[in-house]
């Protein structure tokens, strides 16, 4: 039974989430402010937190940054209001994996938790790939130094392991998987992530950190280079010929 812990200062919000993952088999571990949630992360570890960026005390973006220096690939959803845009994308940047925006549906954040955790899973393939995409069959994908095994879900620059966050690693499967074709954002946060809407700048943050992961220059992107007027295209450090601008 996968454990949530689910951390939010509203009381109402909190019981109608823990009890919708728990009729959805989680078990679930509650914590009101930040300390709180640090301090039961500790005693026991969740498998997934999902995570309001508003709270007293330790804010939700301070306890997502201690959370990633405690364990990096703890797969962590955002919770957050309408009106707070830049936090969310800071989130995203600091290593959230998904977010949901208040005032939002139960059973959408029981399914957000279900995709992430899923994807998560070593054994597991990425359902939200296409169909053309490289799955538990194919053996390993990569790029000069840059090596991907989709069915053990890890990665490797150099020899090291990358630390990549679930919603990075799909990306990267996916560029690899289809080489010099470009990409809109729209058409990566459906292919990728399987969602049919959503906050299209959600996919520039995680270009962006993926390519502070494994671009040599991030600044002048050879893998991940940016289509003007469309989105992106993978042309790997052998197939690059001129430097794009990162957008």
């Amino acid at each position: 039974m996968a454990r949530v812990l689910v951390v939010d200062d509203d009381p109402t919000v909190r019981e109608v989430v823990s009890r919708y993952l728990e009729h959805a088999g989680f078990a679930v571990s509650q914590a009101d402010e930040g300390q709180r949630a640090l301090a039961l992360a500790a005693a026991e570890p969740p498998d997934i937190a999902v995570l309001d960026l508003m709270l007293p005390g330790v804010d939700g973006l301070e306890v997502l940054r201690r959370l990633r220096r405690r364990r990096g690939d703890l797969p962590v959803v955002l919770l957050s209001a309408r009106g707070e845009e830049d936090d969310r994308v800071l989130g995203l940047q600091v290593g959230a994996d998904d977010y949901v925006t208040k005032p939002f549906s139960p059973r959408e954040l029981v399914l957000r938790v279900q995709s992430v955790l899923r994807r998560a899973q070593p054994s597991a393939p990425s359902s939200g790939l296409s169909s053309g995409s490289a799955g538990p069959a194919a053996p390993l994908l990569a790029d000069a130094d840059l090596v991907v095994t989709p069915s053990a879900r890890t990665a490797t620059l150099a020899g090291a392991a990358l630390p990549l966050t679930t919603r990075e690693l799909d990306l990267l499967i996916h560029f690899l998987s289809h080489p010099g074709r470009a990409f809109t954002r729209q058409e990566l946060m459906r292919q990728v992530w399987g969602w049919e809407f959503g906050d299209e700048s959600t996919v520039t943050v995680h270009v962006r950190r993926l390519r502070e992961k494994i671009e040599p220059d991030p600044g002048a992107p050879q893998r991940i280079c940016t289509v003007w007027g469309v989105g992106y295209r993978w042309d790997g450090l052998a197939g690059a010929s001129h430097p794009e601008q990162p957008s």
